[in-house]
Protein backbone atom coordinates (compact mmCIF):
# COMPACT_ATOMS: atom_id res chain seq x y z
CA UNK A 1 0.00 0.00 0.00
CA UNK A 2 2.72 2.35 0.79
CA UNK A 3 3.79 3.01 -2.46
CA UNK A 4 2.29 1.29 -5.10
CA UNK A 5 -0.88 3.68 -5.60
CA UNK A 6 1.66 6.93 -5.03
CA UNK A 7 1.66 9.47 -7.87
CA UNK A 8 3.55 12.61 -8.71
CA UNK A 9 1.96 15.70 -10.08
CA UNK A 10 2.80 19.51 -10.25
CA UNK A 11 1.61 21.87 -8.15
CA UNK A 12 -0.23 25.14 -10.16
CA UNK A 13 2.67 27.39 -12.16
CA UNK A 14 4.29 23.63 -12.47
CA UNK A 15 7.45 25.21 -10.32
CA UNK A 16 6.90 22.36 -8.05
CA UNK A 17 6.49 18.60 -7.76
CA UNK A 18 3.93 16.76 -5.32
CA UNK A 19 3.35 13.54 -4.31
CA UNK A 20 -0.28 12.17 -3.44
CA UNK A 21 -1.71 8.99 -2.69
CA UNK A 22 -5.31 7.56 -4.00
CA UNK A 23 -6.65 6.84 -1.01
CA UNK A 24 -5.61 9.99 0.84
CA UNK A 25 -7.07 13.28 1.25
CA UNK A 26 -5.23 15.57 -1.72
CA UNK A 27 -4.09 18.29 -2.01
CA UNK A 28 -7.13 21.14 -2.44
CA UNK A 29 -7.36 24.48 -4.17
CA UNK A 30 -7.89 26.03 -0.82
CA UNK A 31 -3.76 25.39 0.55
CA UNK A 32 -2.68 26.78 -3.15
CA UNK A 33 -4.77 29.97 -2.90
CA UNK A 34 -3.88 30.47 1.45
CA UNK A 35 0.12 30.11 -0.21
CA UNK A 36 -0.56 32.86 -2.45
CA UNK A 37 -2.81 34.96 0.53
CA UNK A 38 -0.46 34.63 3.27
CA UNK A 39 2.04 37.77 3.74
CA UNK A 40 5.21 35.91 3.58
CA UNK A 41 8.47 36.94 4.89
CA UNK A 42 11.17 37.45 2.20
CA UNK A 43 14.44 36.46 3.28
CA UNK A 44 15.05 36.66 6.78
CA UNK A 45 12.03 35.11 9.18
CA UNK A 46 10.50 31.33 9.84
CA UNK A 47 7.44 30.49 8.95
CA UNK A 48 5.27 27.14 9.96
CA UNK A 49 2.25 25.37 8.72
CA UNK A 50 -0.34 23.84 10.45
CA UNK A 51 -2.04 20.64 9.51
CA UNK A 52 -0.09 20.66 6.58
CA UNK A 53 -1.04 17.48 4.79
CA UNK A 54 1.55 16.46 2.00
CA UNK A 55 3.25 19.80 1.72
CA UNK A 56 1.33 21.70 -0.60
CA UNK A 57 1.41 24.97 1.15
CA UNK A 58 5.29 24.76 2.53
CA UNK A 59 6.00 23.96 -1.40
CA UNK A 60 4.05 26.41 -2.84
CA UNK A 61 5.27 29.11 0.31
CA UNK A 62 9.18 27.91 -1.04
CA UNK A 63 8.61 29.92 -4.01
CA UNK A 64 7.90 33.10 -2.31
CA UNK A 65 10.63 33.14 0.56
CA UNK A 66 13.84 31.83 1.63
CA UNK A 67 13.22 31.35 4.46
CA UNK A 68 12.91 28.13 7.02
CA UNK A 69 9.40 26.55 6.59
CA UNK A 70 8.30 23.32 9.35
CA UNK A 71 5.67 21.33 8.03
CA UNK A 72 3.66 20.17 11.51
CA UNK A 73 1.23 17.17 10.51
CA UNK A 74 -0.18 13.86 12.09
CA UNK A 75 -0.90 11.37 10.04
CA UNK A 76 2.81 9.25 9.16
CA UNK A 77 1.28 8.89 5.30
CA UNK A 78 1.05 12.30 4.76
CA UNK A 79 4.57 13.18 6.59
CA UNK A 80 6.49 10.68 4.21
CA UNK A 81 4.97 11.62 0.79
CA UNK A 82 5.74 15.35 1.82
CA UNK A 83 9.32 14.25 2.96
CA UNK A 84 9.46 12.92 -0.78
CA UNK A 85 8.54 16.30 -2.86
CA UNK A 86 10.79 17.66 -0.37
CA UNK A 87 13.17 15.53 -1.69
CA UNK A 88 12.59 15.73 -4.96
CA UNK A 89 12.29 19.41 -5.13
CA UNK A 90 15.84 20.05 -3.59
CA UNK A 91 13.96 21.58 -0.37
CA UNK A 92 15.82 19.65 2.13
CA UNK A 93 17.62 22.89 3.66
CA UNK A 94 14.45 24.71 3.69
CA UNK A 95 11.16 22.70 4.49
CA UNK A 96 11.24 19.94 7.33
CA UNK A 97 8.66 17.77 8.12
CA UNK A 98 7.22 17.37 12.31
CA UNK A 99 5.31 14.10 12.96
CA UNK A 100 3.14 15.22 15.78
CA UNK A 101 -0.33 16.19 16.49
CA UNK A 102 -0.52 20.54 17.11
CA UNK A 103 -2.16 19.79 20.85
CA UNK A 104 1.30 17.56 21.46
CA UNK A 105 4.16 19.86 20.21
CA UNK A 106 7.12 21.22 22.73
CA UNK A 107 10.31 21.18 22.63
CA UNK A 108 10.23 20.73 18.34
CA UNK A 109 9.33 24.16 17.48
CA UNK A 110 10.64 27.55 19.09
CA UNK A 111 7.55 28.99 20.43
CA UNK A 112 6.75 32.86 20.11
CA UNK A 113 9.20 33.03 17.26
CA UNK A 114 7.56 32.31 14.15
CA UNK A 115 7.05 35.71 11.56
CA UNK A 116 4.37 33.41 9.81
CA UNK A 117 1.80 30.65 10.83
CA UNK A 118 -0.57 29.09 8.30
CA UNK A 119 -3.04 26.59 8.17
CA UNK A 120 -5.81 24.74 5.82
CA UNK A 121 -7.32 23.23 9.16
CA UNK A 122 -10.23 20.52 9.25
CA UNK A 123 -13.35 22.56 8.38
CA UNK A 124 -16.01 20.62 10.05
CA UNK A 125 -17.37 19.69 13.70
CA UNK A 126 -17.28 15.82 14.10
CA UNK A 127 -20.42 14.27 14.48
CA UNK A 128 -20.95 10.59 15.47
CA UNK A 129 -22.58 9.77 12.11
CA UNK A 130 -19.52 11.25 9.90
CA UNK A 131 -17.88 8.12 10.95
CA UNK A 132 -19.83 5.88 9.01
CA UNK A 133 -18.46 4.79 5.51
CA UNK A 134 -15.98 7.29 5.39
CA UNK A 135 -12.15 6.59 4.92
CA UNK A 136 -10.34 7.29 8.33
CA UNK A 137 -7.65 8.95 6.95
CA UNK A 138 -10.19 11.60 5.02
CA UNK A 139 -11.90 11.94 8.36
CA UNK A 140 -8.85 13.27 10.04
CA UNK A 141 -8.36 15.81 7.02
CA UNK A 142 -11.66 17.13 6.67
CA UNK A 143 -12.98 16.93 10.35
CA UNK A 144 -12.72 18.17 13.92
CA UNK A 145 -10.70 14.85 15.43
CA UNK A 146 -7.31 15.63 16.34
CA UNK A 147 -8.11 19.23 17.13
CA UNK A 148 -10.62 21.91 17.14
CA UNK A 149 -10.56 25.67 15.15
CA UNK A 150 -9.70 27.27 18.88
CA UNK A 151 -6.75 24.85 19.04
CA UNK A 152 -5.52 25.77 15.78
CA UNK A 153 -6.19 29.32 16.96
CA UNK A 154 -4.83 29.53 20.15
CA UNK A 155 -1.68 27.09 18.85
CA UNK A 156 -0.77 29.65 16.28
CA UNK A 157 -1.37 32.38 18.69
CA UNK A 158 1.56 31.10 21.13
CA UNK A 159 3.80 30.42 17.99
CA UNK A 160 3.75 33.91 16.49
CA UNK A 161 6.13 36.50 17.48
CA UNK A 162 4.60 39.85 18.59
CA UNK A 163 3.64 41.35 15.07
CA UNK A 164 4.05 38.12 13.68
CA UNK A 165 0.88 36.89 11.23
CA UNK A 166 -1.79 34.06 11.23
CA UNK A 167 -3.52 32.94 7.81
CA UNK A 168 -5.86 30.44 8.31
CA UNK A 169 -8.60 29.49 5.22
CA UNK A 170 -12.15 28.21 6.18
CA UNK A 171 -15.60 28.35 5.68
CA UNK A 172 -17.39 31.71 5.16
CA UNK A 173 -19.92 30.26 7.47
CA UNK A 174 -17.73 29.84 10.49
CA UNK A 175 -16.36 33.57 9.98
CA UNK A 176 -18.04 34.66 13.31
CA UNK A 177 -16.52 32.48 15.14
CA UNK A 178 -12.96 32.42 13.74
CA UNK A 179 -13.09 36.36 14.43
CA UNK A 180 -14.29 35.96 18.02
CA UNK A 181 -11.53 33.02 18.79
CA UNK A 182 -8.54 35.67 17.07
CA UNK A 183 -9.45 38.12 19.19
CA UNK A 184 -9.83 36.11 22.47
CA UNK A 185 -6.40 34.73 21.68
CA UNK A 186 -5.03 38.29 21.16
CA UNK A 187 -4.75 38.43 16.98
CA UNK A 188 -6.08 41.35 15.32
CA UNK A 189 -7.45 40.32 11.53
CA UNK A 190 -6.31 42.58 9.40
CA UNK A 191 -6.95 41.42 6.06
CA UNK A 192 -9.92 39.20 4.79
CA UNK A 193 -10.87 37.72 0.76
CA UNK A 194 -13.76 35.43 -0.04
CA UNK A 195 -13.85 33.26 -3.11
CA UNK A 196 -17.01 32.43 -4.63
CA UNK A 197 -17.10 29.53 -7.02
CA UNK A 198 -18.97 31.73 -9.39
CA UNK A 199 -20.16 35.29 -9.47
CA UNK A 200 -23.80 34.44 -8.79
CA UNK A 201 -23.33 32.09 -5.93
CA UNK A 202 -22.06 32.64 -2.37
CA UNK A 203 -18.59 32.35 -1.43
CA UNK A 204 -17.26 28.90 -0.43
CA UNK A 205 -13.72 29.60 1.20
CA UNK A 206 -12.42 32.89 3.01
CA UNK A 207 -8.69 33.82 4.03
CA UNK A 208 -7.90 35.62 7.08
CA UNK A 209 -4.80 37.04 8.31
CA UNK A 210 -4.32 38.21 11.37
CA UNK A 211 -1.55 39.89 13.35
CA UNK A 212 -0.19 38.80 17.04
CA UNK A 213 -1.08 42.03 19.13
CA UNK A 214 -1.55 43.84 16.38
CA UNK A 215 -3.73 47.77 15.84
CA UNK A 216 -7.00 47.65 14.87
CA UNK A 217 -8.07 47.99 11.43
CA UNK A 218 -8.74 45.62 8.43
CA UNK A 219 -8.56 45.11 5.07
CA UNK A 220 -10.86 43.51 2.97
CA UNK A 221 -9.31 42.43 0.01
CA UNK A 222 -11.18 42.17 -3.62
CA UNK A 223 -13.39 39.00 -3.88
CA UNK A 224 -11.70 36.11 -6.19
CA UNK A 225 -14.67 33.93 -8.54
CA UNK A 226 -13.54 31.15 -9.91
CA UNK A 227 -15.24 29.82 -12.63
CA UNK A 228 -17.11 31.62 -15.48
CA UNK A 229 -18.94 29.83 -18.17
CA UNK A 230 -18.88 26.17 -18.11
CA UNK A 231 -16.52 24.70 -15.80
CA UNK A 232 -13.37 26.86 -17.05
CA UNK A 233 -11.78 29.05 -14.68
CA UNK A 234 -12.27 33.19 -15.36
CA UNK A 235 -9.27 34.27 -16.78
CA UNK A 236 -8.69 36.78 -13.85
CA UNK A 237 -8.93 33.68 -11.56
CA UNK A 238 -6.20 31.61 -14.21
CA UNK A 239 -3.66 33.82 -14.31
CA UNK A 240 -3.46 34.37 -10.52
CA UNK A 241 -4.04 30.65 -9.69
CA UNK A 242 -1.51 29.04 -12.45
CA UNK A 243 1.23 32.13 -12.10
Amino acid sequence: MSGSNERINYLPGKKRYIYQRDDIFSFSMDAILLAKFATVPKEVGKIIDLCAGNGAIPLMVSLRTNSPIHAVEIQAELCKLGEKSIQYNSLENQISYIHKNILELSNEVDWGTYDLVTCNPPYFPMNASDRHNVNEKLLYARHEIACTLEDVIRISSKLVKQTGRVAIVHRPERLVEIITLLYKWKLEPKRIQFTHPRRDREANMVFVEAVRNGKVGLKTLPPITVFGEGNEFTREFKSYYES
